[in-house]
């Protein structure tokens, strides 16, 4: 039946509507030829080659770049050009990238990057975007293949976190959109579907939710979108080593039972954005599983400590969550984007996202079997293929491998604290639980808003030197520099560069500040 529709379906000429002139054949026929692809494939072939060779020259020599440099005021001018209206040439638009883009990166593939928490990526993940690129699989649903490597990957994601067969994983832009998404679906566990239609202003029911004073600004900003209120999250106080503080936790929840609100989400962080912490998983679920809460865990960077021998115990409990928020671009090393939310159970997400839409209809066979879609777990029907570059990466790397990596990470923390507290000028100001380092220069005999001025100019300063790039916190009351270790390029010699750079700038601007004599 298949080969008698082809041989029988024959393309066709629109025939003009009536009372509309109709048009040349030469007209129809260009129309009916005309595309966006090249004219000429083969000088189309050669600059695609030279584009590939010039990012992998990139990333293979990035080490003799600066980090970072500031954007010279003419390269922000040219991209200030009114909307091209004619064709232009791929050679000259690749030449403009590679003068006047590609230079004033944020720099987090070089190894000196440690500003934020970012991923380096790797060639094997941008080969891997390059072919869903050129795919171009629209992932929301449909029976492709693509979406059986995104099932793939979940299956994987499932046993790193030893959650059951019936758990649901969805890969979206980051953490930010996975913990929104867990609370929403925790939403309507403790709701029912019909909050969907009724919404929360129908509901006698008046929710709170609980988190730590060192989580991610997603999770207030999740209680925002989702309708709840900043005003319904509890910011739990946190202990010596940044953790949740439990006791306090329990004390918050019995005080909103007694005023007759319903305690429904407890967040807890694996890996706080801070100073990298993990709260105490197993006791947070406990309280969780004592309370009828459901139990999150918003580990957008440490979750992916599970894939090491050595971290995971830090992680204990995480396998008792309700859901988890996670994002393979920070210590996966894959290129951006490709957060990640794993649910325990999946009936509840299909709950929450699940859609009727006649234009959504799913059938036995054909492109609209395949049912349930990405798209019923979550607000998503457009969706890129981002499992493509993550399966590469573990397929390639393996977790093995990507787990040592990880490790490797946090013992060049370790090697930071140590070169740190060995220094007379630098202050260690909170412990290293996995591979954020932050500390700051001493400048002593300097009141603290000056002594805060002077750590602010380092980290500008260290910037713009293009030798490393730190970023700034707030720790103790203190500014503090903040190295978060995440590439997978960086060495002891970043370390060393940056310890080293810090305390030549910290000693000239405390001899500016302090003036001569």
């Amino acid at each position: 039946m298949t080969a008698l529709l082809r041989t029988a379906v024959s393309p066709r000429l629109p025939r003009p509507l009536p009372g509309m002139p109709g048009k040349s054949k030469h007209t129809r026929l260009a129309l009916e030829q005309e595309t966006l692809d090249p004219s000429n494939w083969h000088e189309f072939r050669a600059q695609g080659h030279r584009m590939l060779d010039d990012m992998l020259d990139y990333i293979e020599h990035v080490r003799k770049r600066p980090v970072w440099q500031p954007i010279p005021r003419e390269v922000r001018h040219a991209f200030r050009e009114a909307l091209p209206r004619q064709p232009g040439d791929m050679a000259a638009a690749h030449e403009q990238f590679m003068r006047q883009v590609l230079p004033y990166a944020a720099g987090n593939v070089h190894p000196g990057f440690m500003g934020w928490v970012h991923g380096g990526g790797t060639p094997v993940g941008m080969l891997a975007e390059m072919l869903a690129g050129g795919l171009n699989a629209n992932l929301g649903g449909r029976d492709q293949m693509p979406l059986e490597v995104e099932r793939q990957v979940v299956q994987w994601v499932r046993e790193l976190f030893g959650f059951p067969e019936a758990a649901s994983g969805l890969f979206v832009t980051g953490s930010s959109m996975a913990n929104l998404i867990a609370l929403l679906v925790a939403r309507t566990a403790a709701l029912g579907a019909q909050v969907r239609h009724k919404g929360l202003a129908e509901c006698s029911k008046r929710l709170v939710a609980y988190t730590s004073a060192g989580a991610h600004g997603c999770i207030p900003q999740a209680m925002n979108v989702s309708g709840l209120g900043t005003d319904a999250l509890r910011m739990i106080a946190v202990n010596e080593r940044h953790q949740m503080d439990i006791d306090a936790l329990e004390r918050a929840i019995e005080t909103d039972r007694r005023a007759g609100l319903t305690p429904f989400f407890i967040a807890a962080t694996a890996g706080t954005v801070d100073v990298g912490a993990i709260d105490e998983l197993a006791a947070i679920a406990e309280c969780a599983r004592r309370e009828g809460l459901w139990f999150h865990v918003d580990g957008a960077f440490g979750a992916l400590a599970m894939l090491s021998p050595e971290l995971a115990p830090l992680l204990a409990g995480i396998e008792l969550a309700d859901s988890i928020a996670m994002d393979f671009h920070k210590w996966g090393q894959v290129p951006y984007d490709a957060g990640f939310v794993l649910v325990r159970d999946s009936a509840i997400q299909l709950e929450t996202f699940g859609s009727t839409a006649a234009y959504l209809r799913r059938d036995a066979r054909g492109l609209a079997a395949g049912s349930p879609w990405p798209g019923d777990m979550g607000p998503d029907l457009s969706r890129g293929f981002r499992a493509l570059k993550t399966w590469f990466t573990l397929k390639v790397h393996g977790a093995d491998r990507l787990g040592a990596m990880i490790s490797r990470t946090c013992a060049l923390a370790r090697r930071m604290q140590e070169r740190i507290e060995a220094e007379p000028a630098l202050e260690l100001l909170a412990p290293v639980a996995l591979n954020i380092v932050c500390f700051r220069y001493r400048a002593a005999g300097v009141a603290g808003v000056t002594a805060d001025r002077i750590n602010a100019d380092i980290v500008a300063d260290l910037h713009e030197s293009g030798i490393c790039a730190p970023s700034t916190t707030s720790v103790k009351g203190k500014l503090a520099i903040r190295a978060a270790i995440v590439n997978h390029r960086t060495s002891a010699k970043e370390i060393d560069a940056l310890i080293a750079a810090t305390l030549a700038l910290g000693a000239a601007s405390e001899k500016k500040r302090r003036g001569p004599g």
